[in-house]
């Protein structure tokens, strides 16, 4: 436990970087008539205070949904509403129903940066702390690791830039995670039932939560402890839901509206410009035009699925922690290139599992989450997030690798890629070791960052091409996550298979 002698100095390290970001601009800063982000998170807590549950995600004329209608499951709305009775408190304007629309001042913004910073420090910083320390490391690389997750750019600029409270879902996320590394199941599939109580998008995650659980069940014996387990688990997860959604369950009208607001598919195959296959297909094929949006809906299912199938049979046959972790990271890639409706800022579902992976792949961790925050950049741009991207950035890259070292360890053995190289040299005995191969293709992946982000920053695009930089981006990015795609499912399914004698009968699982 000595490594928490150092644990103060990351959380005042990360704690500045955060306040410092929170300083800037954030998305839809005095613009009219709809605003951003921040207005939406406002108007859920003007929303949740003034009007009972079962108007929240009804169309009415005191809840206009045109106008930033809660889309978020009811975990979400219950921040709001906690938020509220502490806005209440301080300034009554602030959530005053319908007159407090497009609310700006330098006041209302330190008390909503506030909020942010609290959701971090109550839930995803001890969170991170934890399963980090948890890990088996040497002392030196855990410390590294905490700090260097905790100063993951892209979470921060979302968050605490361009305002969101995505820290809150991928916190409940990483205890859950931390419960069944644990050996106790029952409280991770708890905090993962929140996690997804808050999020929906924390459906990425779903399913190596599933297959573990169902193949660590399986292990113990579904004829014995190993059904009871399962039975436990579900009864926990029914359990959770209930307790989320009771004020809803009254009325099935009630939930089904609220499924429809939460999963919305009329909006289309992905918004903006995102790194993601369809994005980057739609350059040369107008999908959403050529597909009908059911059509849609089934091509992303289909894509989606196929992808994530081989991780999950692996993680279902051999449930190990290792799997898990790397099975977080394939299952929710797969999602974010291809699923339905996927938002930029959705590619944090993937960052915060690498985030996990810092003390094992630190090459590839901190190459993929260097990628990660870039993909996000036309959003950071619109939200004039142009200098705190830049400066968290290159700390996050200064202390990565000063203190995980990242460039020396890109030997087959620090990738986890022994047992695929042994079979790809079967085949092919002339290939080259990928240490110089891979430094040369991440430095010239940085080069490729710098240059489209001067680009962006500084070029005007030509009229006839007004999307320029945003698709190079975004086609840039996509490229980068098929490659990690690829590599990370090799780790998974290469890797060794053996289990621990607890993981085999179902016990406390390392």
């Amino acid at each position: 436990m000595e490594e928490w002698s150092t644990v103060p100095l990351i959380v005042i390290i990360s704690l500045t970087v955060r306040w410092a970001v929170s300083l800037n601009s954030y998305s839809g800063a005095g613009k009219a008539p709809m605003f951003g982000d921040y207005e939406a998170q406002r108007h859920w807590q003007e929303v949740t205070y003034n009007l009972p549950a079962h108007q929240w995600y009804f169309n009415t004329s005191q809840n206009e949904l045109q106008y930033w209608g809660l889309d978020y499951p009811p975990l979400t709305a219950y921040h709001s509403l906690a938020c509220a009775y502490v806005a209440r408190l301080i300034n009554p304007d602030w959530i005053a129903l319908r007159t407090s629309r497009g609310y700006e001042s330098p006041a209302h913004k330190l008390f909503m940066r506030a909020t942010v910073l609290a959701a971090d420090v109550a839930v995803y910083i001890p969170a991170v702390l934890c399963y980090q320390q948890r890990c088996q490391a040497p002392r030196g690389k855990k410390v590294a690791a905490m700090l260097c997750a905790l100063l993951y750019p892209g979470l921060i600029l979302v968050d605490h830039g361009h305002f969101q409270y995505n820290s809150v879902s991928l916190g409940l996320g990483v205890w859950g995670a931390l419960g069944l590394a644990s050996g106790h199941p029952l409280l991770g599939s708890a905090a993962f039932c929140l996690a997804l109580n808050y999020k929906q998008m924390e459906l990425y995650h779903s399913l190596p939560f599933f297959c573990y659980l169902l193949g660590w069940c399986a292990r113990a014996g579904l004829r014995g402890r190993g059904l009871l387990w399962l039975l436990a688990v579900a009864v926990t997860v029914l359990t959770v839901f209930a307790a989320c959604w009771l004020p809803f369950l009254s009325d099935v009208a009630h939930v089904q509206q609220l499924l429809r607001r939460l999963f919305p598919v009329e909006r289309g195959l992905f918004e903006d410009k995102v790194g993601n296959v369809w994005c980057s297909l739609s350059v040369l094929f107008k999908l959403h035009r050529l597909l009908a949006p059911s059509t849609q809906v089934w091509l992303s299912a289909v894509a989606t699925l196929l992808s994530v199938l081989p991780g999950c049979l692996k993680l279902t046959v051999t449930p190990t922690l290792r799997g898990f972790r790397l099975a977080l990271v394939t299952c929710s890639l797969s999602f974010f290139l291809f699923s339905f409706q996927v938002h930029e800022k959705s590619i944090l579902l993937v960052a915060v599992p690498v985030c996990l992976l810092l003390h094992e792949v630190p090459f590839m961790a901190t190459w993929f989450l260097l990628v990660s925050t870039f993909s996000m950049l036309p959003l950071l741009l619109k939200d004039e997030l142009l200098l705190p991207y830049v400066v968290t950035s290159l700390t996050f890259l200064l202390a990565s690798t000063q203190l995980l070292r990242p460039l020396d360890s890109t030997s087959t053995v620090d990738l986890q890629l022994q047992s695929f190289s042994q079979c790809l040299r079967r085949y092919f005995p002339g290939l080259p070791a990928p240490p110089h191969l891979l430094k040369l293709a991440f430095l010239l992946s940085m080069a490729g960052m710098v240059t489209l982000s001067l680009a962006s920053a500084v070029l005007v695009p030509p009229r006839t091409l007004p999307d320029l930089f945003p698709v190079l981006i975004s086609l840039f990015s996509c490229g980068h996550f098929l490659l990690f795609l690829m590599y990370f499912n090799i780790v998974l399914l290469w890797g060794p298979v053996t289990v621990t004698a607890n993981e085999r009968r179902g016990g406390k699982t390392k």
